[in-house]
């Protein structure tokens, strides 16, 4: 694990060569902590449908964790938004990443005391765990150039890798362990999860300094002069933040619930023809890998190319991913795995198009606490997809639900096509020079 640590901190290091001293700092620390909370957010995504089957006793109900905790997000992200709005980043993730220890060590609890009550509300507390370690991303483009705001919050997100592939891989071993202490070997990964979301913890409360929040907030302050009397309100850029929002927002969600619902029932299904504990849990390394490994590029390409034509490439992708775990024979690891790495894919290219679509638009005052409730908006799209997953799986089949997943993010294309339209405002449209399609085509 050390040499992986060292080619993540490399990587950093070799992209935020051109940053400004405090943003290396930022990145630096954010990369750190989100090494290890990878290992947590992994936790529930290997096993959480695993143990509910166990505990709940019914494929059907398979789904329940993971609804659970993703609609445990839904309230994270609503709370450690406001934190980060009223305090800054750091207090604000810091507390986030406390709540998910706490979670983690609650669903320990609840495995080894066959508790389901106490297991449904631990996962709701660990919920907000897995959503500081996506609203860490926002931390990274706080003050981050606009052109170089896609490759900051890819270069978080690719900081995950690490974690969230190494967990899946230790499903045996931290079942071992668990196992040697009297607790069910399920819960072997949240003990790992308590561990790793207390050391974030400990690095973003004593090292994320500068304030990545408060420092672009002095930034603006020093450097914007204050508006005259009505120009808030009358300027282009306020007319066109709810449809930035709603177009990122969607982008988001849509690959949310299409990946939640495909990789929640993937271990079920490969358990269900005959698949260990182990092959279930590399599949879905390969899987988180390739959610979080491509984001360096895929920053990249959405600063180079454009938000819209990423977030494009996300809904034909997905489509892909569907429609070949539909088909892949369910006896063949190596074809789920190649199902799920498509699915990992199509993901993060929806997720950092998406991100930097809702932080283009958001205002910097109201920023925090938006992009939390953004936020809500994915969680509680991830627990649908959770809670959805098995009642499809139980009624019509794993190929039936991949399928209807990867046609559902489809929808991202004609959602794109339609909230990117260049708006022309009355009095405006005359001030365009012709043949330029305006920013907001672009994004």
């Amino acid at each position: 694990m050390s040499a992986g640590t060292s080619e993540v901190r490399g990587a950093a290091a070799d992209f935020a060569h051109d940053e400004p001293p405090e943003q290396r700092r930022i990145l630096t620390v954010l990369v750190l902590a989100q090494l290890l909370s990878g290992a947590g957010l992994a936790a529930g995504i290997t096993v959480g449908a695993l143990l509910g089957e166990e505990m709940l006793g019914s494929t059907g109900l398979a789904g329940v964790p993971s609804a659970l905790f993703t609609a445990g997000a839904a309230l994270g992200a609503v709370g450690v938004g406001r934190l980060c709005r009223r305090w800054g980043r750091r207090p604000g993730l810091a507390v986030g990443y406390a709540t998910g220890a706490v979670g983690s060590l609650g669903v320990v609890a609840a495995a080894a005391l066959d508790n389901v009550p106490l297991l449904f509300l631990s996962l709701l507390v660990y919920g907000a765990g897995t959503a500081t370690n996506l609203l860490a991303r926002y931390a990274g483009v706080d003050v981050a150039a606009p052109a170089r705001r896609g490759r900051a919050a890819g270069m978080v997100l690719f900081a995950t890798t690490l974690g969230a592939v190494v967990g899946p891989t230790l499903v045996t071993v931290t079942g071992e362990v668990a196992h040697d202490w009297g607790i069910p070997r399920l819960a072997g990964p949240f003990l790992l999860a308590v561990g790793a979301f207390a050391a974030a913890t400990v690095i973003l409360g004593v090292f994320l300094r500068p304030d990545p929040l408060r420092l672009a907030r002095e930034r603006a302050a020093g450097a914007a002069p204050p508006p005259a009397p009505g120009e808030e309100e009358s300027a282009p850029a306020g007319r066109g933040h709810a449809r930035g929002v709603a177009t990122g927002t969607a982008v988001m969600i849509l690959s949310q619930l299409a990946m939640i619902a495909i990789m929640t029932m993937t271990p079920v299904h490969m358990r269900a023809h005959g698949h260990d504990t182990q092959a279930a849990g590399l599949v879905i390394a390969l899987h988180v890998g390739a959610m979080f490994l491509p984001s360096p590029l895929t920053g990249y390409l959405v600063d180079r190319l454009g938000r819209a034509r990423v977030a494009l490439a996300a809904g034909v992708t997905l489509l892909a991913a569907g429609l070949l775990a539909a088909l892949a024979p369910p006896h063949s690891t190596a074809a789920l795995a190649v199902a799920l790495v498509v699915l990992g894919l199509g993901w993060n290219l929806g997720f950092v198009s998406g991100t930097a679509i809702v932080t283009d638009s958001v205002p910097l005052a109201t920023r925090a606490s938006t992009q939390g409730l953004v936020d809500v908006g994915i969680s509680l799209a991830g627990a649908t997809g959770g809670m959805a997953s098995g009642l499809v799986v139980a009624h019509g089949g794993f190929p039936v639900l991949a399928a209807g997943g990867g046609v559902l993010a489809l929808a991202i294309l004609p959602v794109v096509a339609l909230m990117s339209r260049p708006s022309r405002p009355l009095g405006e449209s005359h001030k365009r020079p012709p043949g330029d399609p305006g920013r907001s085509h672009r994004m």
